[in-house]
């Protein structure tokens, strides 16, 4: 599927997210000393909250008011409560950290070689819609999103340790073969889709539809 390949007819979740299967041979090198290729963009990833504080002090505060976090989550909170308003330049914000630390996700996953970029989407698409907050979002809701989501906590945490597993088996499949299992880069693909909804749901507050206990599309 290419990236920006949506099934969006009636009926399906608004939260999308594919990954482009790397019908290639991958680097063999890069995947070997992956962790440390990473370390870079890994840095630079764990900056953005502590830019961010700086930033605040000339915009607002919205950093503070979101908590310090990478994602702002109490301020778009607030603001739905009180104002059934979700700023557009907070939504914008939030779904391109989403998308650039999925990104990194996939590549530390091994499921492309090409190093994760700062602005593009590469193989990696993540999207969804812009809520209205009057009349898509409950404003009650968000204080319990993250409650009403625990069944989904659960679940994913066996399949994330499933997928760092699955992930190992792909190391040494790709050293050996050069190419990427197919049955576990859609496994990944699933269980990042499954997290990607969760997240939009509970923390992102993008919308009220609750996740499906499913991978697919």
């Amino acid at each position: 599927m290419e990236p920006n390949d949506y099934t969006a007819g009636e009926g399906a979740h608004p939260v999308r997210f594919s990954v482009e299967y790397p019908d290639r041979d991958l680097n063999r090198l890069t995947t070997f000393f992956r962790i440390f290729v990473a370390i870079p963009i890994l840095i630079l990833a764990g900056t953005l909250g502590h830019e961010g504080v700086s930033y605040a002090n000339s915009q607002q505060g919205w950093q503070a008011a979101g908590g310090g976090g990478t994602l702002l989550f109490i301020a778009p909170l607030l603001m739905i409560l009180f104002r059934q308003k979700y700023p557009r330049w907070w939504f914008d914000w939030n779904l391109e950290v989403a998308r650039f630390f999925n990104r990194i996700g996939v590549y530390l996953a091994l499921m492309d070689d090409n190093y994760p970029s700062t602005d593009e989407q590469q193989a990696v698409a993540l999207d969804f819609p812009y809520p209205d907050a009057k009349t898509d979002l409950n404003r009650w809701l968000p204080l319990v999103k993250w409650l009403l989501a625990l069944p989904h906590y659960i679940v994913l945490a066996f399949l994330w340790l499933a997928a760092l597993v699955t992930i190992i088996f792909a190391w040494f499949a790709i050293l050996f073969t050069g190419r990427y299992p197919r049955g576990i880069f859609d496994f990944l693909v699933g269980v990042g889709r499954w997290t990607n909804r969760v997240s939009a749901y509970a923390f992102l507050l993008v919308t009220d539809r609750y996740p499906p206990f499913s991978f697919d599309a």
